[in-house]
């Protein structure tokens, strides 16, 4: 690992001037290109104090052993040649988007005597006109099968080609009339040319022209009553109105635009990009990149930019480009695209309309291609051992940790406390063995005391199993938070049903013990997850915690934490661990909120379900009526019988405001109805009503 005091540039050395610079390792291989406004300021940022850096950011320059820089005259230049040599060297550090397949193009040979309309993959030809891209190979078929009735341009192969002009025979498609048979002289070179250009028009989106041509031709044909030839310029309508449903109208003002929409999260991103030509969306495509780098959402939409326009030049340059956010210096960005395009071009955020609405479909697309690609990435055999792999060598185990457990504390300021235990095994889920806690010991928010309690919990209910099955002749049970030994501890089941069983059918809970317990935090609740196994002596299992802050990894009696890097399947799975228990611990911790918001003086009535709860509401019109009732009125509700009417009452007179509330600006007693349903107390808080966000925050 260099110093990057060892190569930092003497003061005055950098030029307070555009320009793009280059970091190098000590094998003089580019590791990462970055461009600046002014190259002093931002290569300053690079050599200062490690703790201050970013980890992504520390990993790099501790791997550089020189930086370089270019003076250019402007940034638009500085644009481009950062884009010239992210692709000459292929920086490790730099953002690389790949595709998540390879997209096929509709595209027409214009470079060729008689142009040909094909489907092409991989990288663009000069000469070559492309439309696109499109999902599916089929999808070009089907559209170029709909307009070779009224374009019809040659398809075949240079094969087939020479071989029907060697026999003077056309193929099947010149004898049913969906090719023009340049091969055997029936069209000349240049009006088939000129047939290839009307093509490329039609798809270009200029489609308005044609149809008005072949419609007035269509009724010209009628007038002079010939039926058949009218016959088949109908038909040829058709066949280009069926063409042109194929891509729906999604902006009624004929726009031409790409729209580009980012979904991330701290390891990765995925781009998609709509291409509407004529209103229409003529092709998608998406990219998925790691982020080695610290980036923002704006540098990876420039970086998307490069990526999508570095070779483009033209009409495949749109009219508007619609983005997510905007990249740090726009102005040049836009330039840049202006110069490739010819003409000005429009970079904006859309804020209200059809182009809004549309980004949020696009939006939509890029967080299920990033869903996919996690859950692909996480379904592949050798990724997964890679990772845990990984994971024990950060952690210096003896073995990959093929058993995984993770736990999370959940609560809104400090009330409703619970916490969570998430399974993985060979690195996928085991929802079946998911727990779930209900912090007992205290009151209160102290999420290190809840790990604590939780960690001791499970433990103990490990080691009972152990004692019951004769695998274990322990310690006796230690007392929790005050808890007298032997004292019922028990989890709460999260419903879900199956895996192992004991000798009575009931589930084996905690029967197996991980290799590797994860904790969602930092050193504190590290340590106190190692005292709690400490405490039940049990040394045989490895405790870490996973930051979210950056991502570090802390373990037990350790200053400082693992950094893993960030391009690391062992992070990604730790990462993918710790989401899902704070996943389920939230969703645990809302359910009990909510229960507990709308939970009222009938609740505590034994017996009483929530038919007839709603009943005596219905019948009384509200709590405050029925808690003045008598028995006997009780009684008259259907289903109330003379013993549960007197423990409801006696549940009901328990249950009994203590004062009448009062208003203390005015003095006045508030004597208000309480609410017809069967759920929301007298005394709840009135925040109970409010958004979970003017509540407080969830952890």
């Amino acid at each position: 690992m260099a110093d990057p005091s060892s190569y930092r540039p003497r003061p005055g050395e950098i030029p307070d001037s555009p320009g793009v610079y280059r970091f190098r390792d000590e094998h003089r291989r580019v590791i990462y290109v970055g461009k600046a406004k002014s190259l002093r300021q931002r290569l300053a940022n690079y050599f200062q104090d490690l703790a201050n850096l970013h980890p992504r950011t520390r990993s790099m320059v501790t791997t550089a052993a020189s930086v370089e820089w270019t003076v250019v005259s402007t940034e638009v230049e500085a644009l481009q040649l950062e884009y010239s040599w992210i692709k000459e060297y292929d920086p490790r550090f730099n953002v690389k988007y790949r595709d998540d397949k390879s997209y096929p193009y509709l595209a027409v040979t214009m470079n060729e005597e008689f142009p040909r309309v094909q489907v092409m993959r991989g990288h663009k030809r000069k000469g070559v006109r492309y439309f696109g891209p499109y999902a599916h190979a089929w999808a070009i078929r089907d559209t170029v099968d709909l307009l070779l009735r009224v374009f019809p341009v040659r398809t075949c192969s240079a094969g087939v080609f020479k071989n029907a002009e060697r026999t003077g025979r056309p193929c099947l498609l010149g004898y049913i009339g969906k090719c023009s048979a340049p091969c055997v002289g029936r069209i000349s070179p240049e009006d088939h040319y000129e047939l290839a250009e009307e093509f490329c028009d039609f798809m270009a989106g200029r489609t308005g022209t044609y149809l008005r041509r072949l419609e007035k031709q269509m009724a010209e044909a009628s007038d002079e009553m010939e039926y058949e030839r009218a016959a088949r310029l109908r038909d040829d309508v058709g066949a280009l109105k069926k063409a042109m449903e194929k891509n729906a109208v999604v902006l009624a003002d004929a726009t031409d635009a790409d729209l580009i929409a980012v979904a991330e999260d701290e390891l990765e991103a995925a781009v998609q990009i709509f291409h509407v030509r004529g209103g229409r969306v003529r092709g998608q495509r998406g990219w998925v990149t790691d982020k080695v780098e610290e980036i923002t959402t704006g540098a990876l939409v420039e970086h998307a930019l490069q990526q999508l326009y570095g070779e483009e030049t033209g009409d495949s340059v749109p009219k508007e480009v619609l983005v997510p956010a905007l990249p740090e210096l726009v102005e040049p960005v836009q330039e840049w695209l202006t110069v490739r395009r010819g003409a000005n071009v429009s970079l904006r955020i859309p804020q209200r309309g059809d182009k809004k609405a549309l980004m949020e479909t696009v939006q939509r697309n890029a967080q299920q291609a990033l869903v996919l690609h996690k859950t692909k990435r996480a379904s592949d055999l050798t990724t997964r051992s890679r990772a845990l792999e990984e994971i024990a060598d950060a952690l210096d185990l003896d073995s990959a940790p093929l058993r995984i457990e993770c736990y999370d504390i959940s609560h809104l300021q400090g009330d409703d406390v619970v916490a969570s235990m998430v399974v993985f095994e060979d690195g996928l889920q085991r929802k079946n063995e998911y727990r779930r806690f209900q912090i007992k010991g205290f009151a209160g928010q102290d999420d290190v005391r809840s790990m604590h309690e939780v960690i001791t919990r499970r433990f103990r209910r490990y080691l009972a199993e152990k004692e019951k099955s004769g695998e274990w002749a322990g310690a006796e049970d230690t007392p929790v938070n005050g808890s007298p030994a032997g004292a019922p501890l028990a989890a709460e089941d999260d419903g879900v049903v199956g895996g192992p069983k004991d000798d009575d059918g009931r589930p084996r809970k905690f029967a197996y013990p991980p290799q590797l317990v994860v904790v969602d935090g930092g050193r504190p609740q590290v340590a106190a997850a190692r005292r709690a196994l400490d405490e039940l002596g049990i040394d045989d299992i490895a405790v870490c915690g996973l930051a979210k802050r950056l991502e570090e990894v802390w373990v037990p009696g350790e200053e400082d934490p693992v950094v893993l890097p960030r391009s690391s399947e062992g992070l990604y799975l730790l990462q993918r661990v710790r989401d899902e228990a704070h996943r389920f611990a939230i969703t645990y911790q809302r359910a009990k909120r909510a229960k507990r918001l709308r939970s009222g003086p009938l609740d505590e009535v034994p017996g009483l379900g929530e038919t007839r709860k709603q009943a005596l509401v219905k019948h009384f019109g509200s709590v405050k009526r029925l808690r003045a009732a008598t028995i006997e009125q009780i009684q008259e509700v259907p289903g109330i019988g003379r013993k549960t009417a007197e423990t409801i009452a006696v549940a009901l007179a328990r249950s009994a405001p203590a004062a009448p509330a009062v208003n203390t600006a005015t003095g006045e007693i508030i004597d208000e109805e309480e609410p017809d349903t069967t759920g929301g107390s007298s005394g709840e808080s009135v925040s109970a009503g409010l958004p979970d966000d003017r509540r407080g925050q969830e952890t």
